[in-house]
């Protein structure tokens, strides 16, 4: 592994960062090319820790976490350089499958997957494939994997699995836990294992094995069943959550699926390797309906008229986001990267809106789909309709490269934010907040006052999932501000206390890290928070894992990196 391996402060700077506030400079990076090297590794690792030294593994994708999930002091393992091949894409054919097939089918139904929308295909692919050429090799077949990021350009399946993402399309297509099929991981017996989901009677069988994996599944079992209906008791009432350890997806008495446990652990549990993955196939017909709201207050009914539809997506920005693409037009008009004249041409109609009525405090994006135009039809008629009862404002959009204004705005604001603004920096810290849709109107005006408590010191804009109830927030700081960390700590400690208030998630996409980490306990309590502490153990006692992620963490030890 000494080729594999770097200790260069060029490449410890660079995975001291991740897209986070924080900086941690690890001791070395290795950068594993198989399977037998992280076996070997892992191996090594925990001979050195039983024998006292401060030793570690963290895994890393392509560090787009805004957490700090990737970051510790101590061994980076990097996936990107080698575990980088997507080994297979299948599209299914229509027929039924064979037997076997079905009875895998029917274990996944029992996992209470929550969107009905058939497996089209699978993939086999490793964590440092990036997901931008996982994307373009979908395409190509009429394929597609729903639960991307909006950092779907830059990020890798590593990153989007251990952090259980989600993103535009979640509102219909769901997250990441609901499309990983099966895992491949190396735990901490230093040995690859292939986990899937068992039906009641395979986990019977499991439990009774004299092995290394039928101890951990047996301990697992006693764990959730003792605990069970305090366990399901904890599981945030909202549509997405990816903070603390999701044991109530685990087990219902029907199917065990491990794999729900693996998704979202941001590499606490072992090391992945392989992950085999849901698809699903491209709708043929796509329009975007665009809504602008004066007010917040009809929101949360409008939402509520709107999923009647099924959309694919209704995605958000706020009214600073939309002052922000107007003020800085000429940069906004080179992110689109089109015809200028015909681009200018194309914001008219928001421009002569803001003369006329003023700036909206809510612009939303209702992305519609179906296979058949006469149903596509249907659903714009019927999303017209809907605005028609509201104080709002609808235009369905003419044509894709009209659409790509208005994602380029939503997907694009916070970049051109801080490229007009020198000397502050993204402070990702209140960035994924989750409640049910219909507290919108009641929940962003409070945070909104939280925030401007200290408007001399933080400049920030909305976008979201209204769909969802989910919105990230990220403020740009002065982080050399030796003030800043008191408000970074005041305005979470606040928004989180309110949020939760509302039965809301303080992580509906983002996970924990060590910006949240800290928080888990408040939104979990003790209790709970003592069963993570169990899973942690039964899956690494020695603790070689990402330490201070979901177990362990203290917010003394986050605001002691935060970066200067």
């Amino acid at each position: 592994m000494r080729d594999n391996f770097s200790d260069d402060s060029k490449t410890l700077d660079a995975y001291s960062v991740d897209a986070s506030i924080f900086s941690i400079r690890p001791e070395a990076v290795v950068f594993p090319k198989d399977v037998r090297d992280i076996r070997q590794l892992v191996k090594w690792v925990i001979e050195k820790k039983k024998n006292g030294e401060h030793i570690s593994l963290t895994g890393r994708s392509a560090g787009t976490d805004m957490s700090g999930g990737p970051l510790n002091d101590s061994i980076i393992v990097s996936f990107t350089k080698y575990f980088n091949r997507i080994k297979e894409i299948t599209a299914l054919p229509s027929n039924p499958a064979p037997k076997d097939e079905q009875k895998h089918s029917n274990i996944l139904q029992n996992i209470r997957i929550s969107y009905a929308h058939p497996q089209d295909g699978y993939a086999i692919v490793e964590p440092g494939v990036y997901f931008r050429d996982f994307e373009k090799e979908l395409d190509s077949r009429g394929l597609l994997y729903p639960p991307y990021p909006a950092s779907k350009d830059f990020c890798a399946i590593g990153g989007m699995v251990l952090n259980n993402s989600g993103g535009e399309k979640t509102l219909e297509y769901g997250k990441t836990e609901d499309y990983v099929e099966s895992l491949k991981i190396v735990l901490n017996d230093g040995e690859e294992h292939e986990l899937k989901p068992l039906s009641a009677g395979e986990l019977r069988e499991k439990i009774a094995e004299k092995t290394f994996e039928g101890e951990l599944y047996r301990r697992l079992y006693e764990l959730i069943e003792k605990n069970y209906d305090e366990i399901q008791k904890a599981k945030p009432d909202v549509s997405k959550n990816s903070a603390g350890y999701a044991l109530w997806n685990v087990w219902n008495r029907k199917t065990f699926d491990i794999i729900k446990l693996i998704v979202g652990s941001q590499g606490t549990l072992g090391l992945v390797t392989e992950a085999k993955l849901r698809l699903v196939k491209k709708k043929k017909f796509s329009k975007l309906v665009v809504i602008f709201a004066k007010s917040l207050e009809p929101v949360p009914e409008l939402v509520k008229s709107l999923l009647a539809v099924k959309p694919e997506s209704i995605e958000s920005y706020d009214n600073k986001t939309l002052e922000l693409a107007l003020k800085f037009f000429p940069s906004m008009l080179k992110l689109m990267k089109g015809n200028i004249v015909k681009l200018a041409w194309d914001f008219l109609p928001e421009l002569w809106m803001v003369l006329r009525g003023g700036v909206p405090k809510m612009i939303l994006l209702v992305e519609l789909s179906s296979d058949s135009e006469e149903e596509l039809n249907e659903k714009i008629n019927s999303v017209r309709q809907s605005a028609r009862k509201f104080p709002v404002q609808a235009r369905v959009v003419k044509n894709k490269n009209e659409e790509e204004k208005y994602w380029t705005i939503r997907r694009q604001s916070f970049a051109l934010l801080h490229s007009h603004v020198k000397g502050l920096e993204a402070a990702p810290f209140v960035d994924d907040i989750i409640v049910k849709p219909e507290y919108l109107a009641e929940v962003l005006p409070k945070v909104n006052e939280i925030l401007a408590k200290h408007k001399d010191k933080l400049i920030y804009t909305i976008a979201g999932h209204p769909g969802n109830g989910n919105f990230h927030i990220i403020p740009l700081v002065n982080l050399k501000d030796p003030g800043v960390p008191k408000i970074i700590k005041e305005s979470m400690d606040e928004i989180y206390k309110l949020v939760l208030s509302y039965g809301g998630s303080i992580t509906a996409e983002h996970n924990d890290g060590l910006i949240r980490g800290p928080y888990l306990e408040m939104m979990y309590g003790e209790k709970i928070c003592k069963l993570f502490a169990e899973v942690k153990n039964i899956f690494d006692p020695l603790d070689i894992f990402n330490p201070g992620k979901k177990v362990g963490s203290e917010w003394k030890y986050s605001s002691e990196h935060i970066k200067k």
